[in-house]
């Protein structure tokens, strides 16, 4: 990551969410300035306590995080319970935090930090982009303000995981996937077609438990019952799609795709079947760069699928705050 980067991460915390935060708060070159959270995986108050947790088992509590949008851009939202669990840590019913979230809401957050800091905030959006859409709206300037935008979002080739066509986090607004896509600030999305193909194993949530750090005890916790849902629901056998962790690590250069061109994205916004379809004009990576007045989004499509390696070995490294106790 670039020395002079600061990250917003905005997320709706859940148990990849979790894992994302544990592999940044890894990496000693990593700046936090923020942590924003919004409805998605759970309700965002749920994913600012579970966030909390997570800086907490670190001792970075001096991390603010804010709360963001309750729901999408329509008044509706949908919560995924049966993924990551009622508690939206895998139903592993942690104490409270010893800490509470700040007052300011999320988006506003969000512009104030990018005016204080021009050109250096990296956002890193892993839930639905509801508050980077209000924020938008309350900084039309906040393109120009903001270094960078990566996204875990959608699916180009790759099925989606709510619909055939649609990824959770955009399906879960795609009208603000849509704005944020669309401002013309440099992003990279992430979509299923990497996540999908990086995965954590049974294997490596042992070896996690077996390392018995408090970081190591508390992931392989959570990850059980995700790893039961991914059994049930796509792979046949416990592991688990690296969604949000793998988009943190592209974020902040621990991971270079092997495929990612730059090209045109839209996202449906209708009420057929394709909803909250992510809509890449793949032709254009042959032209090098986008048709004038396209999104010009890179578009992760292909890692060399060793990322669940990398992510137990941060977590079970030798890091002040993710050792051993």
């Amino acid at each position: 990551m670039a020395s002079e980067e600061t990250l917003i991460v905005d997320c709706d915390t859940g148990i990849d969410d979790a894992l994302a935060l544990l592999y940044l708060l890894g990496d000693p070159g990593v700046r936090i300035g923020a942590v924003t959270t919004v409805f998605g995986n759970t309700d965002p108050g749920t994913a600012a306590l579970n966030t909390l947790r997570v800086l907490e088992l670190v001792g970075r509590s001096d991390i603010p995080v804010a709360v963001g949008a309750e729901h999408n851009r329509r008044g509706s939202r949908h919560l995924a319970p049966d993924v990551h669990g009622a508690d939206g840590l895998g139903n592993t019913d942690l104490p409270a935090p010893r800490t509470s979230p700040i007052a300011e809401p999320a988006a506003e957050l969000i512009v104030r930090m990018a005016r204080e800091n021009p050109g250096t905030v990296h956002l890193l959006a892993v839930g639905p982009l509801t508050n980077l859409a209000a924020a938008l709206q309350l900084e039309p300037e906040l393109p120009r303000l903001v270094k960078h935008v990566t996204i875990m979002g959608g699916a180009m080739l790759h099925p989606g995981n709510v619909t055939p066509v649609a990824e959770a986090n955009i399906s879960n607004d795609p009208e603000a996937a849509r704005i944020v896509l669309r401002a013309g600030w440099p992003v990279t999305l992430v979509p299923l077609d990497a996540t999908m193909t990086e995965a954590i194993t049974e294997e490596q949530r042992r070896r996690l438990a077996e390392f018995g750090s408090p970081v190591t005890t508390f992931t392989a916790a959570i990850l059980d019952l995700y790893l039961d849902f991914y059994a049930q629901h796509a792979f046949g056998e416990r592991k688990a799609a690296c969604h949000d962790p793998l988009a943190a690590a592209i974020a902040v250069g621990d991971v270079e795709p092997l495929l990612a061109p730059v090209v045109p994205v839209d996202v449906e916004t209708g009420d057929g079947p394709a909803r909250g379809m992510t809509i890449a004009d793949l032709r254009g990576q042959y032209r090098g760069f986008p048709e004038s007045g396209a999104a010009a989004v890179r578009v992760v499509l292909e890692t060399d699928r060793a990322f669940g390696d990398r992510l137990v070995d941060r977590l079970c490294s030798d890091v002040p705050n993710l050792g051993a106790a």
